[in-house]
């Protein structure tokens, strides 16, 4: 199936359920412990006899910047939408067996090595611990998979970079070119996607789409970066998705069918999918 075909099916198979995620998405007060307060985001049965072999959407908590608290920012951004609905879609455009409700873990936690996927957001301002740097360590080098998403501008990689290499001290992070398999595995990717928070996105009267957030260090973000730590067999074990927000693209699918068409359906869901299944399947 071709790209165009595939973009089509997205929007048809995406738009069923655009009018609910609206409602659910605008309600002023919500409740973050998804048990109670899924956003209007379906549930699905999934097979009590493989419960255990579902893929699960394992959002990373740190303690820094942002730490615990329910006032937002750092780790928690963009939760618990962007995490039901990606869930959902990967339930309805892949083959994966999904697990509906999507975890939030500790790098310390001992269940750590029961995901072989993370993600992590905003990491702009984040200082891992020492704990944290010899568990992230092992976790990547025994087989999983880490992206790191949603930061902007020079100075909040360069400090993601210098954290990265307190875990990875003799590994360096590099571009991934286009041609790479994870542009591809599922949707082919044009282009390195960028995509700007709902309320950065802008479309100009002769067409033309702004598809980058500014950064408070004032260096130039118009050009999505997407980096990789490799272990010694080649194998992605971190990908950095600097200067764009795919999370949002998920986040927000519901709030303006315009940011919807563009950024969540040819941007945000097929780069995400293709993410997921190349960490699945390396």
């Amino acid at each position: 199936m071709n790209r165009r075909k595939l973009i089509s099916w997205l929007v048809v198979t995406l738009g069923v359920v655009f009018a609910t995620a609206a409602m659910a998405q605008r309600r002023w007060y919500r409740n973050d412990d998804i048990s109670v307060d899924r956003r209007g985001v379906p549930t699905w049965e999934v097979d009590p006899r493989f419960k255990h072999d579902l893929f699960t959407f394992a959002r990373v908590r740190y303690d820094s910047y942002g730490g615990r608290g329910r006032g937002g920012g750092g780790w928690r951004t963009d939760y618990p939408d962007s995490d039901l609905n990606f869930s959902l879609r990967l339930h309805q455009l892949t083959s994966l067996k999904v697990n509906p409700n999507p975890i939030i873990l500790d790098l310390t936690d001992e269940k750590l090595f029961d995901y072989p996927f993370l993600y992590m957001i905003e990491p702009g301002a984040l200082y891992f611990s020492e704990p944290e740097v010899e568990a992230l360590r092992q976790y990547c080098l025994r087989g999983g998979f880490l992206m790191v998403d949603d930061f902007w501008g020079d100075a909040q990689y360069e400090n993601l970079a210098e954290q990265l290499k307190r875990v990875f001290p003799d590994r360096e992070p590099f571009e991934v070119p286009l041609e790479h398999e994870i542009f591809h595995c599922v949707y082919d990717m044009k282009e390195k996607p960028q995509v700007p928070a709902i309320n950065s996105a802008f479309r100009t009267a002769d067409g033309q789409v702004g598809t980058w957030e500014n950064a408070w260090d004032g260096s130039d973000t118009r050009t999505p970066h997407y980096r990789a730590i490799t272990d010694d067999e080649d194998r992605i074990m971190v990908f950095i998705c600097h200067n764009t927000d795919l999370g949002d693209g998920w986040e927000r699918e519901g709030e303006q069918k315009w940011y919807f068409d563009e950024f969540s359906v040819k941007r945000a869901y097929p780069m995400g999918i293709n993410i997921v299944t190349y960490a699945m399947t390396h």
